[in-house]
């Protein structure tokens, strides 16, 4: 099991099985006896359980961790085989911070926007920022997605600067967009709904690659087409795209 959580980015998994007999983990001898009571208290373990812990970011903790979680129900079959169980997924964080960047990103794109109740937070405290986001889950696989978009020329310009661009950047990149909020545009959003993920669910495949209409293998080729292909010269000329092949 450490090896499949490393596979998800985490760095090693620690177990704790607290048996009969005692408490099994091979980082005992690390741990003092307070040290095991606020385990104990804080993920609520207890006499017959076996804790499992990974130490990292946010984001890697919960995948690794996650992705376990339903490893171990499916081999244990405690996953049932005929039911649908639909989830609505809401307040999505509307930014997150890249560290390497040392700035704000967008977490879906930067044009969603905040809830309401969390405006006055985009100039002050723009990590705790809720979005107009959500996504539907069914049996645990994200079927569809969506958000309310900005339709207000300021709060767009907000969302702008909480990323770090400066209203000059902004308009230069953005400048179409910042144009049209002239116009007035009614409040909309969207929503993406993959049928191809729904109709792998419905039929109980254990890949998408059975159910999509094109489907393709591992290195990325389509086995009904034959793509990737070579292209004659005449399309490349007719396109105005230059071809420049590297000998290795």
């Amino acid at each position: 099991m450490g090896e499949f959580v490393k596979t998800y980015r985490a760095k090693g998994l620690i177990w704790m099985n607290d048996k009969a007999e005692g408490l099994a983990s091979p980082v005992l001898k690390f741990l003092t006896e307070d040290e095991i009571a606020a385990v104990r208290k804080a993920a609520n373990f207890e006499q017959g359980d076996v804790l499992f812990l990974v130490a990292d970011e946010n984001k890697t903790v919960f995948a690794s961790l996650g992705a376990l979680r339903l490893k171990l129900a499916e081999k244990l079959n405690l996953i049932p085989k005929d039911k649908f169980n639909l989830l609505w997924v809401t307040e999505f964080p509307l930014l997150e911070w890249d560290e390497e960047e040392k700035r704000f990103s967008a977490m879906h794109h930067p044009f969603t926007s905040p809830l309401d109740e969390d405006l006055e937070k985009l100039d002050t405290d723009p990590g705790n920022v809720r979005a107009k986001a959500y996504d539907i889950v069914l049996n645990g696989v994200e079927i569809g997605g969506g958000s309310i978009r900005i339709h207000s020329q300021e709060l767009q310009k907000k969302m702008f600067r909480a990323l770090g661009f400066t209203d000059e950047q902004a308009e230069y990149r953005f400048g179409f967009l910042m144009d049209a909020f002239r116009f007035g545009p009614p409040p909309h959003g969207g929503m993406a709904y993959g049928l191809d993920r729904l109709a792998m669910l419905i039929t109980g495949s254990p890949s998408i690659r059975d159910v999509i209409a094109f489907p393709k293998v591992q290195n990325a080729s389509c086995p009904m087409t034959g793509a990737p292909d070579f292209v004659d010269d005449k399309q490349l000329r007719e396109l105005n795209i230059a071809c420049t092949k590297v000998e290795e």
